[in-house]
């Protein structure tokens, strides 16, 4: 009998577990739609690469920026040289990429 409290408790511990995934996975996505608005929409993207902790993103127009909603969404720093933007996010440059690059396709 001791054995069904046991899958009990591992069924419920995975449930939360899903939960927690999906919540995790649905503020990133509204972090990355605030990104966008951020750096001026997806009509102002030429480019976006990473490097490490680095996101590097290629604009059209740089003066349209929101830098301190940027800074607000946990951006470590932020240089500006010409059009571009070296923002850093730490672990979460990677995923940045890959998602504002399939938008700007």
């Amino acid at each position: 009998m001791e054995w069904i409290q046991y899958v009990i408790i591992i069924a419920v511990l995975l449930i939360i577990a899903l939960i927690v995934i999906k919540v995790n996975k649905k503020d990133f996505n509204e972090e990355i739609n605030k990104l966008l608005k951020y750096l001026g929409g997806k009509e102002n993207i030429i480019n976006a690469e990473c490097n490490l902790s680095r996101f590097k993103v290629i604009l059209k127009d740089i003066s349209i920026v929101d830098k301190e909603g940027i800074q607000k969404l946990g951006a470590k720093g932020i240089v500006e040289i010409d059009n571009q933007l070296k923002i850093i996010f730490d672990k979460d440059s990677k995923q940045l990429k890959e998602y504002i690059k399939e938008i700007i396709k």
